[in-house]
């Protein structure tokens, strides 16, 4: 806001604020991109080996706070399903 002053303790929690936030979403789009990777594999084998990579992924980015228990359990099990039923 223009003209109004503003104490050392906010701009700080501002600059604070900004950096998690592109923490986070860089976290975010890491983990997009190791879903997407999975679902582009050309064979199970390949998949198969890149799913406990993506697994490891998707809990820390539950640590993180990025997504929720649940949300994890099922891109999980959906990639899970993915490679067992689309994969050949």
């Amino acid at each position: 806001m223009p003209g109004k002053k503003r104490s050392k303790s906010v701009l700080k929690n501002i600059r604070k604020s900004r950096r998690r936030y592109l923490e986070n979403l860089k976290k975010k789009k890491n983990l997009k991109a190791a879903i997407k990777k999975i679902r582009k594999a050309s064979t199970k084998d390949e998949a198969l080996k890149l799913f406990p990579e993506v697994q490891s992924i998707i809990d820390k980015s539950v640590q993180d706070g990025i997504i929720k228990k649940n949300t994890a359990a099922r891109y999980k099990a959906r990639l899970a399903k993915f490679i067992e039923t689309k994969l050949t």
